[in-house]
């Protein structure tokens, strides 16, 4: 055996060894990258959005590692094992929202907490995962596509929590809750009847939603979006100054550490909300550029996953799950840009935050199980 057959063998018995690690761990490598890239890229903006604030940073790198670490867990378990917890999730977390509206506590004018003495949750973001979860259980026990009763079976599921989450009054958790569910169902072969009638009973229940569901601020958010220039310097305060922000940054963007908007304080809630605005002025185009560049390789990897499912359950979740995370994306960079209104939804895997890093990190540590466990499924196929 000459000395370049020795060199090539050895590296394949070294690709096989990875292979091997990664597989054993049911970790998927290019996903774990691109994660690992946009939680990067997220520091290196977060530190500058701090304020360069190092003991932000610190407990985000801590955040960031626990929730790593929590996704590998996840990730070890069988994608049947969550299909049958399901439904007890779903109970569990229904009897929690209706402890909120009976004992959580108020803040802000809102009652979305629940103080268990030893912690305090807001059990609505368990709906971020769990809806889009007990949705797929629920339908790929059925015929796909789902027959008409079945169709509003997965109504159902949805509303309920979405109707406990409205009263808190939470509009913007309760949208993407609802969201998650319904690209589920969508997914399993929603007819077209059923879009367009809802768009049809949507539209029909605006003037309804507007004089007795919405609330006054929620109302001002609105007429915000359509003309901010209204109130400058109240309720149109926030969006101008991230539209200036955003505006500023040109091609190349002011540099790092360098945006007026932010260092001087002129931008809201720099490290959460709006730290696309942070970014888009000190990197401009470019750090636009990369960051829907790494949001796209994680969507894209995501979605192979998906198409490469073995049964309906899997793949109605792994497409709810990516979806959702696109949505996410979506309504962040729309809300900060002007086009939607301001409803409190952190750009994914940058803002600075612990729980939605953690409900993120969940999600995807389901992909990877579904990926990776290649045992023979409970549920039906085509």
């Amino acid at each position: 055996m000459t000395t370049q057959d020795k060199v090539t063998l050895g590296q394949v018995n070294s690709n096989k060894v990875q292979g091997t690690f990664f597989s054993r761990h049911h970790i998927d490598l290019p996903l774990l990258f691109g994660l690992f890239a946009a939680l990067c890229f997220s520091l290196f903006v977060l530190y500058s959005a701090s304020g360069q604030e190092l003991d932000m940073l610190l407990r985000q790198i801590t955040r960031t590692g626990a929730a790593f670490l929590l996704m590998i867990v996840v990730a070890q378990i069988p994608p049947r094992l969550y299909a049958k917890a399901s439904i007890y999730l779903y109970i569990v977390g229904l009897i929690l929202l209706i402890l909120v509206e009976l004992f959580g506590d108020i803040s802000k004018g809102a009652q979305r907490w629940l103080n268990l003495g030893f912690i305090r949750i807001q059990p609505s973001e368990i709906f971020k995962v769990v809806m889009p979860l007990c949705v797929a259980t629920f339908l790929s026990k059925t015929s796909i596509p789902p027959k008409f009763i079945t169709t509003i079976g997965a109504f159902i599921i949805v509303g309920m929590p979405t109707v406990l989450i409205l009263l808190q009054p939470d509009l913007g958790t309760a949208s993407l809750v609802a969201v998650a569910g319904c690209i589920g169902i969508f997914i399993a072969g929603l007819s077209w009847w059923w879009i367009i009638i809802g768009a049809g009973a949507g539209a029909a229940a605006l003037p309804v939603m507007w004089n007795f569901v919405l609330h006054d601020y929620q109302k001002q958010r609105v007429l915000t979006l359509i003309d901010p220039s209204s109130d400058p310097l109240g309720a149109g305060y926030h969006i101008i100054q991230s539209k200036i922000a955003i505006g500023s940054g040109g091609l190349y963007g002011k540099g790092w550490l360098q945006g007026s908007q932010s260092q001087l304080d002129f931008l809201p809630e720099p490290h959460t909300d709006f730290i696309f605005a942070v970014l888009s002025e000190e990197t401009g185009l470019i750090g636009f550029i990369v960051l829907i560049s790494l949001y796209c390789f994680i969507i894209g990897r995501c979605v192979l996953i998906t198409l490469n499912t073995k049964d309906n359950f899997e793949r109605i979740l792994c497409g709810s799950f990516t979806f959702t995370f696109m949505f996410y994306i979506f309504v962040n960079i729309g809300m900060v840009s002007g086009i939607l209104p301001v409803v409190g939804v952190p750009l994914p895997l940058i803002s600075y935050g612990g729980t939605a890093m953690i409900t993120l990190t969940i999600c995807f540590g389901m992909i990877m199980s579904i990926h990776t466990h290649k045992k023979t499924s409970f549920f039906r196929k085509e």
